[in-house]
């Protein structure tokens, strides 16, 4: 490709990835032809064809650029239609088609002709994919054609409304293909649908040959993620198909730009190359973060702060919160640094990129609540009564602000102190003086969450809410302005937001204006809710079963009559319409096969289910529960393992796979599992059980001593295990045994200690536990502690508690019971002749005869036991001990 050529091409692709990345310099920076001595193009039609179409889109004429330009005439030249042709053959054959016979990588065109032409590919496909972003993103709404080529006189006369409504019916079925159906209604769905089509066909293209092809248009892979995100976007779930691809996506980006080096060598060095860079990363790290991927988006963030020299630290300061505060009080507040330390200083923004005039709120809003939209900061530590002001952020910083507070939202736990944690980066937001109108409705989205959540600003919410929707319709700023920074944040689209605003309206009582709204989305679950607190149930059916007979094909309708209805037949309804592509239609059959106690069935409908899409933590949890009732414990931990993948907080998948290990002997990884579960569910006693058997398992005892109190602490002493308990004593006694029969130099002084702190702590647990009134084993446990330290006193008291706790009326008709009462009484007997070797009384020998002779003569029904045979040999051995002491003498 001629150099000069290859300037152009780069210099117009850049142009087009400029219309969603503006530039923060507030003077107008010349473009990359303009800063070169001025050359004839080796193809000047083609670069005029491409020229226009891309000034356009800049100029927000997406639809113009898109269906009547000369370049999409020239493009879609050569394309036949017949007046019977579908939409599936025209999007899955004709179309495609269409640009491989433009691009025409076989012919004998040079790579020069080539270029030119996939740029007119891209920026055409561009130009249906930001026509559908403004239908459905950024606004304002437009009444543009359903069909994208209805301009040209290929479709112009040959379709009419009916197709044009069976075409939309079509898409809107295509986009489901991924097992998730869409979130709400959506308009102009076939736009998003034609313009992947293009640029995938123009990859797959050009891919095919010498990767030099696409040395012109190394951005196509970021604009083909972008539009597989918008069709996430879209999904009521997120998508296992889509993820798989945006990974491919975001990785070929960041190998052709992942460094300042690539793009300065592929554009030009006197751009702002930090700019494209850092809003790369931040969209990879918005995508991820979507997705759930919260360490890997936090990396993509911290890049993309690297990149940008920002960096930023939430600290305290004295400020008023509320209008009629008196003394400042501590506020958290957050501060924006250069990597150097440095503050950030203000900078300028261009008016025609910041201007948020419309998303102001007006007085009124404001004097809805007392509590103001942000704090006013006292200068110099409260020394002074001078309000201090915020400094001024570029675009692209605030852009990061709200990546991070959308991160927070994402991997905080939802409690109020969640919302805290996200005002500083709201408020940093709202006390600039300029932010573009994206950003700046993002905020507005987030404060809207944290203030409905409070009820002296609730009323404020909704005011902004209904502001919030109001101006994605009203036609100010332009087009091309409210695609600014649009892909570098996670903004909801105009459906998920109107919905929102229902929610809102739903929390505040407001349940007749929710209809409305939910009913033009066609959102008939949350309709069916609202009609239940209303007690029309009756209704909700009957407006479901008047859509079904407008829209008989539509498989969410038919699940939301099930849902209503309790009916499995709506729900296999849902699979027939569409072709057994309906996760939610085989999630519901399963669980109602579950509730009716068909295991195996509800096993084999979730394994369909999840095959359709496999990012549901909830049926992965679900389906691990129905093959663990069929008995199919490979699957079910299998099933597990994929929810905590999905959602590791789920504590109770953890404790599941924890239990699967135990059933299968697995025990260092049950023990890994239970102290994930642990993690999220501390006041459950059975997990901590479960783990002090499994950390005895592995002879971790220090942790077994730790899940033992946990136990009593949440039983209120209620519950021990004693088996577990004798278990940490045995250990202990083997260990002391063993350091007693080695020479002190070869002893392990780290072992020692942790043996001396294993004494210690099982002393106390079964002083607690003996405190509370214990048990035979407990008070056996407790004697052999005492003996450890060396107390035979107290190891005897011990003793004696627990031969009279086995003492009673069954105690000679039982002979297990018997077995341990014997057991205990030989103990005991021996600890009082330790005490009396250790003195010169009698009285513990005494004791101990009158107790043997007491047991040996009332266990006449055990005469043929080893035990009462130890009870008679140890009466011999105390009488003659009596007579040893009762010698002179002795």
């Amino acid at each position: 490709m001629a150099a000069n050529d290859t300037v152009l091409l780069r210099s117009l692709e850049l142009r087009l990835l400029r219309c969603s990345l503006p530039s923060d310099y507030p003077s107008p920076r010349p473009s990359l032809n303009e800063s070169l001595p001025q050359f004839a193009p080796a193809f000047p039609h083609l670069h005029s064809l491409l020229d226009d179409a891309v000034s356009l889109i800049e100029s927000g004429n997406y639809l113009q650029a898109l269906a009547s330009s000369p370049a999409s005439k020239t493009l879609f030249s050569s394309l036949q239609l017949e007046s019977s042709e579908s939409a599936h053959r025209f999007y899955s054959e004709t179309l495609p088609e269409c640009v491989s016979s433009f691009l025409n990588v076989d012919g004998s065109e040079d790579s020069v002709e080539l270029g030119y032409k996939a740029l007119i590919v891209m920026a055409v496909g561009v130009s249906a994919l930001l026509a559908f972003t403004q239908c459905n993103i950024t606004g304002p709404v437009a009444n543009i054609p359903l069909i994208p080529l209805v301009e040209l006189s290929i479709h112009k006369d040959d379709i009419g409304g009916d197709v044009s409504t069976e075409w939309e019916a079509w898409a809107h079925k295509e986009l489901m293909y991924v097992g998730s159906e869409l979130s709400a209604k959506f308009s102009n769905l076939q736009y998003l649908i034609f313009g992947k089509t293009l640029l995938t066909r123009m990859k797959d293209v050009l891919f095919q040959g010498d990767f030099s092809t696409i040395d012109g248009v190394r951005s196509i892979t970021w604009w083909l993620a972008r539009a597989f995100f918008l069709h996430q976007k879209l999904l009521n779930e997120r998508s296992s198909t889509i993820y798989d691809m945006l990974q491919v996506l975001t990785h070929e980006s960041l190998l052709y730009m992942g460094t300042l080096e690539k793009i300065k060598d592929y554009w030009c060095a006197n751009e702002d190359c930090s700019t494209i860079l850092g809003m790369l990363h931040l969209e990879v790290g918005i995508l991820e973060l979507y997705y759930g991927r919260v360490d890997t988006s936090k990396l993509h963030f911290e890049s993309a702060a690297l990149i940008s020299n920002y960096n930023l630290v939430v600290s305290g300061a004295l400020g008023f919160r509320t209008q009629h505060q008196v003394e400042p009080k501590a506020q958290l507040r957050l501060v924006a640094r250069t990597n150097g330390g440095d503050t950030v200083t203000p900078v300028s923004h261009e008016p025609s990129i910041t201007d948020n005039s419309p998303l102001h709120a007006n007085s009124e809003t404001y004097e809805a609540s007392d509590v103001m939209m942000t704090p006013r900061f006292v200068a110099n530590g409260g020394q002074s009564k001078s309000v201090e002001q915020a400094s001024e952020l570029k675009a692209v910083h605030q852009a990061l602000v709200l990546a991070q507070c959308l991160s927070i939202e994402k991997n905080a736990r939802k409690d109020e102190l969640q919302t805290w944690e996200m005002a500083p980066y709201i408020e940093a937001i709202d006390s600039q003086s300029s932010s573009p109108f994206i950003l700046q409705c993002l905020c507005n989205i987030l404060r809207v969450r944290w203030e409905s959540s409070r009820g002296r600003t609730k009323q404020r919410a909704l005011m902004m809410m209904d502001n919030l929707v109001e101006s994605i319709y009203n036609h100010s700023p332009g087009v091309a302005q409210r695609l600014y920074y649009c892909f570098a944040v996670n903004m909801p689209s105009i459906p998920a937001l109107r919905k929102e605003f229902g929610d809102l309206l739903v929390s505040c009582g407001l349940t007749g204006e929710a209809i409305k709204i939910y009913e033009d989305l066609e959102l008939w679950d949350n309709l069916i809710f609202c009609y239940q607190l209303m007690d029309k149930k009756a209704a909700a059916v009957e407006l479901i079963k008047k859509r079904l007979s407008e829209k008989p094909s539509d498989p969410r309708l038919w699940c939301s009559l099930g849902d209503v209805t309790n009916d499995d037949a709506s729900y296999e309804k849902a699979l027939e319409v569409s072709a057994r592509r309906s996760a939610r239609a085989f999630r519901s059959l399963a669980r109602s096969a579950y509730n009716r106690g068909e295991y195996e069935k509800s096993k084999l409908l979730w394994e369909s289910a999840m095959s359709l899409n496999s990012m549901h933590p909830d049926g992965w949890f679900a389906f691990g529960a129905a093959a663990l009732k069929s008995r199919d414990v490979d699957k079910a931990l299998d099933a597990f393992t994929r929810a905590v993948q999905l959602d590791p907080e789920n504590g109770e998948a953890w404790n599941n796979i924890a239990c699967l290990h135990m059933v299968k002997k697995r025990n260092k990884e049950a023990f890994i599992a239970f102290k994930e579960a642990l993690k999220l569910k501390r006041n459950s006693w059975q997990m901590w059980e479960n783990y002090g058997q499994v950390a005895a398992d592995i002879g971790n005892f220090g942790q077994v001593m730790e899940a033992v109190q946990k136990v009593m602490e949440i039983s209120q002493k209620k519950r021990f295990d004693s088996e577990l308990l004798e278990r940490v004593m045995v250990e202990i006694e083997k260990r002391v045994d063993s350091n007693a029969d080695l020479a002190s130099s070869e002893v392990d002084s780290a072992g020692c200690r942790e043996t001396e702190h294993l004494i210690e702590l099982i002393g106390k647990i079964l002083k607690q536990i003996v405190q509370g009134g214990g048990n035979a084993e407990t008070w056996g446990l407790y004697a052999r502690w005492h003996k450890l330290k060396g107390d035979l006193t107290m190891c005897s008291e011990a003793l004696l508690k627990q031969v009279r706790s086995y003492q009673g009326s069954d105690l000679w008709k039982d002979k297990d019971k018997f077995v341990k009462f014997a057991h205990a009484s030989l103990e005991l007997c021996k600890v009082y002749q330790e005490l009396a070797l250790r003195g010169t009384s009698r009285r513990e020998l005494f004791a101990a005869e009158m107790h043997l002779k007491s047991t040996i003569k009332q266990a006449v029904n055990f005469s043929d036991t080893e035990e009462l045979r130890s009870l008679v040999a140890c009466l011999e051995d105390v009488q003659a001990a009596i007579k040893a002491v009762s010698l002179p003498g002795a």
